[in-house]
């Protein structure tokens, strides 16, 4: 099976000069864990909420945070942003991309066509959907939009 039948398509993209903040409220109202960071189809890097939880204070979000902690919210993206990425090719196989997970300390690759041009995202959640879909007989995910915030 290919990567393509199975990666997150429905991606939310930032660029390099949008706010911390905006970054947290993007993950405050998504459930997922990982944004690429782009400009056009150009893939410059991966901010994850790990990412971001580590540039900001311990009280964010919280009524004790001080004017520190809100400073950080003014941070942008290209100062916290993971730039050595480990990308994997839409037409390689999940097993592939399985052998990537286990050799590298990633939880989501992001997935370029032939051109090296951004076409979606997989993380290992969605390798184990797949699998449990497997198993009970239902069918492949069919992939969505990629959209911009």
């Amino acid at each position: 099976m290919k990567v393509r039948k199975i990666m997150t398509t429905k991606v939310v993209t930032v660029g390099v000069e949008d706010s911390l903040h905006k970054v947290y409220e993007i993950f405050q109202q998504h459930r997922f864990h990982h944004l690429l960071v782009v400009q056009g189809k150009t893939l410059l890097g991966v901010i994850s909420d790990r990412d971001l939880l580590k540039s900001m204070g311990p009280r964010i979000g919280n009524p004790t945070a001080d004017l520190r902690d809100h400073a950080a919210f003014k941070k942008k993206v290209f100062q916290i942003m993971s730039r050595q990425l480990i990308t994997i090719n839409q037409e390689e196989s999940v097993l592939q991309a399985v052998r990537v997970f286990n050799r590298y300390p990633v939880s989501c690759l992001p997935v370029v066509d032939d051109k090296q041009e951004w076409v979606g995202i997989l993380s290992w959640r969605d390798v184990f959907k797949q699998i449990e879909k497997l198993k009970s007989g239902q069918t492949l995910l069919i992939p969505q939009d990629v959209t911009k915030i």
